[in-house]
């Protein structure tokens, strides 16, 4: 398959979203309070899901060359990305195997064949093998194949890079999404921009505001809203994840079009990767959104905004620069995680016992279904 046309699945949503209207039919639906507000029960997420399941921890192009790195500590154990030499992406447990001591720090990208301890200098390749000991004759016997970098599954597909901790985690999801994620050359982007926000609402709360269309029209009246048609979207599950169309306010005829350009310029899709993963698919850019709860009622969203090049000229600088203040800034952090929040706030305080999800809304109970299933293995 030519990696610029759309996947079967990708032409199903446009069709759909070319017959209007586009309610979907269904019932009132509900999902409890006690879902967002109970530590214990973040607690059980974290054992069975977090700790199991395969999870998506950076896009491609955060390491767009071989010999990089970066540190990453948002799952709750110090983690370090690497790109080898080959080309490979690994992922490490961020600590030296001499003392224990993180290897690399901060959070940026860093550019080296090898990361060296800042405590005895040890060194080891970004393939993860130990390559250097200082004054090694104070180590009789030491053998240096032994002494890796510990090395947790990781697979690298379409365009994204996914990890687990648990080492029978089936990957076979991250292979089957990729074949979407080509049609967008998720893969050959560039990473402009990337933020962490520290959202103070369940991890769950922010991924429901990109399960459903109900809300765009309203909380985003005065940014993304005017472009985007109320209530025209569809939505399709792929094992637990979901995969969602709307439809842009100009795009008229052109969601019936076969040209995938023009079907582009008229849909906005969003995947919702299981468990804590958002892909914003705009006409001339994508958003990767990252999920990395902190306790039940915090959760840190890294944002990374991927656009076609590298700005080549001065004007395509601001113009990048605009939209992502526009939409990492004003519309998610401004919009959808200040929601979050203030859905945190009125949810603890026992107000209600559940909420309540209208037939825009039923990816919301979709998610949460699989949330349960995980737990219930």
């Amino acid at each position: 398959m030519n990696a610029r046309e759309p996947t079967a699945g990708q032409r199903a949503l446009a069709r759909a979203l070319a017959m209007e209207p586009a309610d979907e039919p269904g019932a009132i639906a509900n999902v409890d309070a006690a879902a967002y507000t109970e530590p214990a029960r973040f607690a059980a997420e974290q054992a069975a899901i977090f700790a199991r399941v395969p999870l998506v921890i950076a896009p491609s192009a955060l390491l767009p060359e071989h010999n990089m790195a970066v540190p990453h500590d948002g799952f709750g154990k110090p983690l370090l990305l690497t790109r080898d030499g080959d080309g490979t992406a690994h992922v490490f447990l961020n600590v030296c195997r001499h003392r224990g001591t993180r290897l690399v720090e901060g959070s940026d990208v860093v550019r080296a064949p090898q990361l060296v301890c800042p405590y005895h200098a040890w060194s080891y390749g970004t393939d993860g093998a130990l390559a250097g000991v200082p004054r090694g004759d104070t180590f009789p016997g030491l053998c240096k194949a032994d002494l890796g970098l510990r090395e947790l599954r990781c697979v690298e597909a379409g365009g994204l890079i996914w990890f687990a901790f648990d080492e029978g985690a089936d990957f076979a999801d991250a292979h089957m999404l990729a074949r979407d994620f080509e049609a967008f050359d998720l893969a050959g982007q560039h990473c402009f921009r990337r933020r962490t926000h520290d959202v103070r609402a369940n991890w769950k709360l922010v991924m429901d505001a990109f399960l459903e269309s109900y809300h765009v029209a309203r909380l985003h009246a005065g940014t993304i809203g005017r472009f985007l048609r109320d209530g025209v979207a569809r939505a399709d599950a792929i094992g637990p994840h979901q995969r969602s169309a709307v439809g842009r306010a100009a795009a008229g005829e052109a969601l019936a079009s076969s040209d995938w350009a023009v079907l582009r310029a008229a849909i906005t899709f969003t995947y919702q990767l299981f468990p804590g993963t958002i892909l914003v698919v705009s006409p001339d850019y994508i958003n990767l959104m990252i999920l990395m709860p902190q306790a039940h009622d915090r959760v840190l969203v890294e944002d990374f905004m991927l656009i076609p090049q590298a700005p080549a000229t001065d004007k395509a600088l601001a113009h990048w620069e605009r939209s992502w203040e526009f939409l990492d800034g004003g519309v998610f952090a401004a919009e959808d995680f200040r929601a979050a929040e203030l859905g945190q706030q009125g949810l603890a305080s026992g107000a209600i016992e559940r909420t309540v999800l209208g037939t825009l809304e039923s990816g919301i109970r979709r998610f949460h279904d699989a949330v349960e299933a995980q737990l219930a293995r």
